[in-house]
């Protein structure tokens, strides 16, 4: 009556642990895991009142593989047992559930219980070569649906008086005198010298010296009250079972399987035999112990552990190992601004936060599809945006700057600007043809050019590009454009006038040998150009925002001023060769004015951030990449560099992501790149973690206070609510303040077309030329 007393009262807010194994699991964990808990012993008066808790390790097969859990009864606080577990096997995972019974209600069940079948002071095998518990999760693997397995371990750390058993029967074992009143008497009546007495037996009996030694190894450890029960159960109702004798002897059948395992546990001193557990199914619901046996930690860690191999059947094995962040790592911005990047998944939660200064530093994103990196670069972007630091967002997919709109503060409203090619609305322009250095502007096209058409790209090409680009700034200065570079090469007239006006020898040189080609000749020369410009200036949105005399946008302002430049290029509305040139230009705009900050001190420099998703489509910058980089943490320009994989960037840029991109936030990656990206995340995180990675979960290692910290993992936080109308009204503020209204009469109509499409009153499909927007010209 006292046990039920006492079990009642384990049962409020009892726990259940199920554990994932790490991908390999040393041997060792078991007996640390167990020598640690027997820490759960109470006092010997809190035992005479209360009793001592036991705890229930469970594999639990289903069809769907096998479960290992442990059952922690509710007045054990919560985390003891669970960072036991961790710090036994450092690459395993828990979740935590409530209590429930491991067996359907419904179902039919027949099952056992497993006692020592010599006296308890005698060991089990517990040194095996192979992994025991192999066998046992073999036949557990192979039930169908509504068919269940269970084998319960209940166990109890103890103490007191039975533990000197041991000692007393390995006494006995030796001849020595035994304690009880009946053998007092009968060693009076036939005194034996106890020397005597033990040559004697050795002499009978030589395997009681092998005996003696197993008992006092057994006895010189933490010993555990242990009770083995075992039970299958079915609730098919498929016709499997046709009758109640064909499910009955299904269900014996399956439980001597099982308890069949338990004889590879056999000893030269101790076995375990079955005994009839009385209804089963209600006994391993209730988890109740009344009595068992005692075991050693050794013993039980045999019976109660992770699985060993990593090919064991059945068992579902842990994600990534979740690693605490260091305590330098910062949770807020109590000592400078900082980027919160989402909350530690390891120990306690907190959040994680990269401070803006090591920002700087530049930070290298690697994540496939689905995995939460828009989700991350988003909340990046709202970040600045709600503490008034600039941004310049490239999204070739179209959903992260919708994200982003739908979510920005109020004081975004009127300085934000919207590139979206499904904008109805003409777009804002830039023209990166009259930037405030020319040379680096025609740099900048030519090697954009040269990247993004890098297959059928030559000297000669190169050549005329170059020299097409350097006439037109010369002549026309702010004035010229991309659309005037067609002009140049087929109007003769407009030719004519232009070079009449040039200074250059060189450049005057170049069109003299141009000129004195046939007009066939020169249809050959230009034509690698020509088809290139067309592929972009056909598109309407493109030339509007990219050939236009006039900038609207003044990007270098904008940052410094906490604006932003939100550019939306689906690859599936633009077309990839025109998404890539519209983010590269737009990024060398931006690079363009950035470099006028070298003009500030370095105090003056207002910070801003560069986002930029598929980077290895729009990092076309003159110049190395690493020069790049290394400039703008003087700058203070943080560039936020993402991609999918390794293998898309070409190889300057993988080295200079390595290198030069201090900050380290890696999504679930594939076993190729793990192997690459373990240099910067071992010894902490392996491969393997990095594999495992779960959905918004990341491998972060940062630059804390101008210094590399370890390695951890956290997770991502979702994205705010939405907020009603914000995206409309930013883009309606976008259109007013840095959309112009065309001059082109071509480009007019082509706005006007688009804007009736997308108010679905002319549904059918328009093909424009490519006009060369107007522009002051020599002839004008």
């Amino acid at each position: 009556m006292l046990g039920w007393l006492h079990h009642a009262e384990l049962i409020p807010n009892a726990r259940l642990i199920e554990i994932s194994s790490p991908p390999t699991s040393d041997p060792q964990g078991a007996v640390v895991l167990w020598s640690q808990l027997i820490g759960l012993l109470r006092p010997a008066w809190k035992r005479f009142f209360a009793g001592q808790p036991h705890l229930a390790w469970e594999y639990l097969a289903s069809e769907s593989g096998v479960r290992i859990r442990l059952w922690v009864p509710g007045v054990i606080p919560p985390g003891t047992v669970e960072k036991a577990i961790q710090a036994a096997w450092p690459g395993a995972t828990t979740a935590t559930h409530a209590a429930s019974p491991p067996l359907p209600s419904d179902a039919r069940a027949a099952g056992g219980r497993l006692v020592l079948g010599r006296p308890e002071h005698y060991p089990l095998k517990t040194d095996h070569d192979n992994d025991p518990i192999r066998s046992l999760l073999t036949a557990m693997s192979t039930l169908r649906e509504g068919e269940h397995a269970l084998v319960q371990v209940l166990a109890r750390p103890t103490t007191g008086k039975r533990l000197r058993h041991a000692y007393r029967a390995a006494a006995a074992l030796r001849g020595a005198r035994t304690q009880s009143t009946l053998g007092h008497v009968l060693d009076e009546l036939a005194p034996v010298s106890s020397h005597h007495r033990f040559g004697e037996l050795a002499r009978m009996f030589p395997e009681r010296a092998e005996q003696v030694r197993a008992v006092l190894a057994k006895a010189g450890q933490p010993r555990y009250t242990v009770a083995i029960h075992y039970a299958v159960a079915t609730n098919r109702a498929d016709g499997f079972h046709p009758n109640p004798d064909s499910a009955r002897g299904w269900l014996r059948g399956q439980a001597h399987t099982l308890a069949g395992v338990f004889a590879l546990f056999t000893s030269g001193h101790q076995y375990l035999r079955r005994a009839r557990l009385f209804r089963p199914h209600a006994r391993t619901s209730s988890r109740r112990f009344d009595t068992g046996y005692l075991l050693s930690v050794g013993e039980l860690a045999a019976l109660a552990h992770l699985p060993w191999d990593v090919d064991a059947p059945g068992i579902t094995r842990a994600g990534a190992r979740p690693i605490a962040p260091p305590p330098d790592v910062p949770r807020r911005s109590d000592f400078g601004p900082v980027r919160v990047l989402g909350d530690s998944d390891s120990g306690h939660t907190r959040p994680v936060a990269m401070p803006v200064a090591d920002g700087r530093h530049h930070t290298h994103v690697l994540g496939g599809t689905g995995v939460g990196k828009s989700t991350l670069l988003a909340n990046l972007v709202l970040a600045d945006a709600q503490a008034g630091r600039g941004a310049l967002v490239i999204d070739p997919k179209g959903d992260l700057i919708t994200d982003i709109l739908a979510r920005l503060p109020r004081r975004a409203i009127g300085k934000t600007v919207v590139f979206d090619p499904q904008d109805p609305a003409r777009p804002p322009s830039i023209n990166i043809l009259a930037g405030h250095d020319p040379a680096f502007a025609v740099d900048s096209v030519v090697t954009i050019f040269h990247r993004c058409f890098s297959s059928a790209w030559g000297p000669r090409v190169d050549d005329l590009l170059r020299s097409t680009c350097l006439t037109l700034t010369k002549v026309l200065g702010h004035k010229a454009t991309l659309g005037e570079v067609p002009r140049l090469l087929t109007d003769s007239a407009f030719r004519a006038r232009v070079t009449k006006r040039l200074d250059d020898e060189l450049l005057a040189g170049f069109w003299d040998s141009y000129q004195a080609l046939t007009p066939a000749g020169q249809a050959t020369v230009i034509g690698p150009v020509m088809n290139k410009l067309r592929a972009v200036l056909l598109r309407p949105f493109v030339r509007q925002a990219l050939a236009s005399p006039t900038t609207t946008v003044p990007i270098g302002q904008l940052l410094g001023d906490g604006g932003l430049v939100l550019a939306r290029l689906p690859k599936g509305i633009l077309g990839d060769d025109a998404a890539r040139l519209f983010g590269s230009i737009l990024l060398a705009h931006t690079w363009q004015a950035a470099t006028r900050r070298a003009h500030l001190a370095e105090a003056s420099r207002p910070d801003a951030s560069l986002v930029i998703d598929e980077c290895h489509n729009f990092l076309n910058l003159p110049g190395h990449i690493n020069d790049v980089l290394a400039e703008a943490r003087g700058y203070r320009l943080s560039l936020v560099l993402a991609h999918q994989h390794l293998d898309q960037l070409p190889a300057d840029l993988r080295e200079a992501l390595s290198a030069d991109a201090r900050n380290k936030v890696y999504f679930t990656a594939s076993p190729k790149d793990a192997n690459d990206l373990k240099h910067h995340t071992s010894p902490l995180i392996s491969p393997h973690d990095l594999t495992h990675l779960g959905a918004y979960q990341v491998a972060a290692r940062l630059i804390i206070d101008g210094q590399q910290a370890p390695a951890f993992t956290l997770r991502t936080r979702p994205l705010p609510p939405v907020a009603a109308g914000r995206e409309q009204a930013i883009r309606e503020a976008s259109r007013e303040r840095f959309s112009t209204p065309s001059t082109d009469p071509a480009t007019t109509r082509a706005s006007r077309r688009r804007r009736t499409s997308a108010s679905g009153t002319d549904p059918r499909p328009r093909v424009q030329t490519a006009v060369a927007p107007t522009a002051e010209r020599p002839d004008s």
